[in-house]
């Protein structure tokens, strides 16, 4: 452990717009940062009250406001169609997709600070734009930076307990177990066992949350070295911002790998908050359980075959497609590879959605940086030509209600064009950028003193009984 101890000193060093027109009215408070003040700390502590206000008006002229009706296919549907959750950092429209704050990811790109002109926005600013609402200027983005990288110590007993496992344990076991050996520094425990007040609540969660967001990327670096590249790891770069940070300690120091990480990580941080790990992250926190047992929790649900474990799935299969068909197949040929899949009784990874009922924006701004950076690529190419293909077979087959790809469908074939190919390990990429969104909104939480969640579940004879006797009615 001697060279681990070395990265963890040489960490130790380094410690220390107008609104825009096309957003929906219900965004009241977004704006362009305009501040000198490059504390995030303050900017929010500035929010809160406005917001508590906002929520204590909300509940007291709308409470007993019905938002819909429940239906049996509901309770034993997932929940699926269920408004039960309030989730302010952003929402899911399933014909427009992701809104972080109102804002589309084209208005990301186009408003959020980046590393070099024209590049892909940097996580900070989004992280920035979650937590206030408002989107920040590059001067307070690099402040943010280095905040987060002054954060970015983890201590040797974090790496000790990933090395207690085997080596071939799955990267999100890893994963998960150095998130949960983080928590042995949460703030917030510190403060519930000493006592504070509830209206305080947030100010723990804070330094928890920007504290885990920013060790993430070297528990999630430490587990793929030890993985796939014997061991070797390597230290973060101070000059360099959370994106481009992660993939250099991945061991890539391309610029466009280092353009694909922001650009990934910013996509994949929040997704509204109905969907596994969002919601696991939130139901965890409900009970008071600080950011590093929610965010534990969340991964978990991450690592599940129906969730995030889904982008590894997607270039499996492209991957079988080429091995069984070649890399120059044909659209006849593909197409009787995905009825092949479908008549097997799996699914063809990568298309579909719980929520979206279009062709997932996220999707297309993975195929805009692929058109840009990689047009040429094969699997680019057979990505493309299924973007054709899948989705009238799927219509055809009359069982999916959203037959267009999904953010899943083409990150894989990014990641492995620049040299990221072990599969196993993208949903731990994942992870690194859903924190950003869980974390935010578990801020919010506290700030706003949500409850325990606490639905209420019935039996299969109540459901019996409660339709009878509705029938009767």
């Amino acid at each position: 452990m001697v060279f681990l101890k070395g990265v963890s000193a040489l960490s130790r060093l380094t410690s220390r717009v107008k609104q825009h027109s096309s957003l929906s009215n219900s965004v009241r408070w977004l704006q362009t940062q305009t501040s000198s003040d490059i504390d995030l700390h303050s900017q929010l502590k500035e929010l809160i009250p406005e917001q508590q206000e906002r929520l204590k008006k909300l509940r007291a002229e709308h409470g007993k406001v019905q938002l819909g009706t429940i239906t049996v296919d509901m309770v034993i549907g997932g929940m699926r169609g269920m408004t039960g959750l309030l989730w302010e950092t952003s929402l899911l429209d399933p014909d427009e997709g992701i809104r972080f704050r109102g804002l589309s990811i084209p208005e990301c790109q186009k408003l959020l600070p980046a590393a070099k002109p024209d590049g892909e926005p940097l996580p900070e600013g989004l992280l920035w734009l979650l937590l206030t609402g408002k989107v920040p200027s590059k001067v307070q983005v690099d402040a943010l930076s280095q905040e987060l990288r002054d954060r970015a110590v983890v201590p040797d007993y974090v790496f000790k307990a990933i090395d207690a496992l085997p080596v071939s344990a799955h990267p999100m076991t890893q994963f998960a177990t150095g998130v949960m050996a983080l928590q042995v520094q949460s703030e917030f425990q510190k403060a519930y066992e000493k006592g504070i007040s509830k209206t305080k609540y947030w100010e723990p969660t804070y330094e928890d949350a920007l504290s885990l967001i920013a060790r993430v990327p070297l528990v999630a670096s430490y587990v793929y070295r030890r993985m796939y590249k014997d061991g070797k790891f390597i230290p973060m770069d101070d000059s360099l911002d959370y994106g481009g940070n992660f993939s250099h300690m991945l061991g890539f120091s391309s610029p466009q790998m280092h353009e694909l990480m922001r650009l990934y990580v910013t996509i994949h941080s929040d997704h509204e908050g109905g969907n596994v790990s969002a919601h696991t992250g939130h139901l965890v926190g409900s009970a008071l359980s600080d950011p590093y047992l929610s965010f534990a929790a969340a991964l978990n649900g991450l690592a599940g075959p129906l969730h995030g474990l889904a982008n590894q799935e997607v270039l499996l299969w492209i991957k079988s497609v080429v091995d069984e068909c070649g890399e120059n197949i044909s659209k006849d040929q593909l197409k009787n590879y995905v009825w092949k899949t479908l008549n097997s009784g799996k699914v063809v990874p990568g298309f579909g959605h719980g929520v979206l009922r279009k062709t997932d924006p996220r999707y297309m701004c993975q195929r805009e940086f692929a058109l840009k950076h990689l047009p040429d690529d094969p699997l680019f190419k057979l990505v493309s030509q299924l973007y054709e293909v899948v989705p009238p077979i799927l219509t055809e087959l009359g069982k999916v209600k959203n037959p267009w790809p999904n953010v899943d469908a083409h990150s894989g074939v990014l990641l492995n064009y620049f040299g990221l190919t072990e599969a196993r390990y993208y949903t731990v990429l994942f992870g690194v950028s859903r924190s950003i969104g869980i974390c935010s909104q578990l801020i919010w939480d506290r700030a706003l003193g949500l409850p325990l969640e606490r639905p209420k579940s019935v039996t299969m004879d109540w459901l019996e009984n409660y339709c009878k006797k509705a029938k009767a009615a």
